[in-house]
């Protein structure tokens, strides 16, 4: 079964990689964008019929710092 965990930074944590891109497209002469935040994409391909609090327990102790970041998880139909 294919699951991506999305990580995201949590709303007021700075975000120096998305700054960093924002001013690059800025650079290349792209306007328009207000703000970039950077996140991460985790593909999993687990076992059918493995639990989701179990999934949860792997994003809270290894794929995400909970403390700055938010994950959601989507499994692939």
């Amino acid at each position: 079964m294919k699951t991506r965990i999305y990580v995201t930074l949590k709303n007021g944590v700075l975000d120096p990689q998305g700054k960093a891109i924002h001013h690059a497209l800025e650079g290349l002469g792209f306007s328009g964008v207000n703000d970039v935040r950077a996140g991460k994409l985790i593909e999993l391909d687990l076992a059918d019929g493995v639990p989701t609090e179990e999934i949860e327990a792997m994003c809270t102790k290894l794929l995400a710092n909970t403390v700055i970041e938010n994950f959601r998880i989507e499994k692939a139909a």
